[in-house]
């Protein structure tokens, strides 16, 4: 459910996401004490999960802080539903899973009873049509994402995860129904790195993303908290 669905809009501060992409839990701390009250909303993705992370998705919930648990779950309904259930008891705000409609109907059964949000990941940042085709995909990637879209509305999870090239078309295809969520995003004059469908936060805001998700802008900067804080208020110019 989008904020303007639920009636709530987030605060620029709370549309940024910061993806703690480090390889040890003492590094993650390390960035979240830097950044301090520019952020309150962090990913916690596989690296750090297999590193000891899931207990610092309790710790920064404890702290106040909103988690998005990036783990793409995708797997046998069964598996799906009673692993969503188990992450449904850490606190986490956000859990993701790979758009097919088995397994998004299977995680929106397991987080029943609790109020963790599911967020199907579509097409990821980094492929590109060339990569779909390799894969054996006959869809190009706007197809693809139009096509999971519609199967995440038609299967009741929350948001989705996806380009923000893509934002704007998906924006007319689900409405106000689900939450857009976008990684890929670079500040003005940052290489793409791996990424290779990417925009600034201003135009990410402006194609209608609902929150963005940031990593090594943030978490590679010489002073994390002061790019933390430039992409809340390049954010928050955008959203007046």
């Amino acid at each position: 459910m989008t904020s303007s669905a639920a009636g709530f809009r987030p605060t620029p501060r709370d549309r940024l996401i910061i993806a703690l992409d480090v390889p040890t839990v003492a590094e993650a701390e390390a960035l979240v004490d830097r950044i301090g009250d520019a952020g309150s909303f962090y990913k916690i993705g596989m690296e750090l999960v297999y590193a000891g992370g899931l207990g610092l998705v309790r710790d920064l919930v404890a702290a106040g802080k909103q988690v998005f648990l990036d783990l793409k779950l995708h797997d046998i309904p069964n598996t799906v539903a009673k692993a969503t259930e188990r992450v449904a008891g850490l606190g986490a705000t956000y859990l993701t899973v790979h758009a097919y409609p088995q397994t998004m109907k299977a995680a929106v059964t397991g987080r029943q009873g609790s109020p963790l949000q599911i967020l199907a990941v579509t097409v990821l940042t980094s492929c590109d049509d060339a990569d779909l085709a390799e894969a054996g995909y006959a869809f190009g990637v706007h197809d693809l994402v139009a096509r999971r879209a519609t199967q995440a509305a038609e299967a009741s999870v929350d948001g989705l995860v996806m380009s923000a090239e893509e934002v704007a078309a998906m924006r007319k295809v689900v409405g106000s129904r689900l939450s857009l969520i976008t990684p890929g995003i670079r500040p003005a004059g940052d290489a793409p790195g791996d990424q290779k469908r990417v925009m600034t936060p201003a135009q990410a805001i402006a194609a209608g993303a609902d929150r963005l998700v940031v990593g090594r802008p943030v978490t590679q900067a010489v002073d994390p908290r002061a790019a933390a804080a430039a992409i809340v208020a390049e954010i928050a110019s955008t959203d007046s």
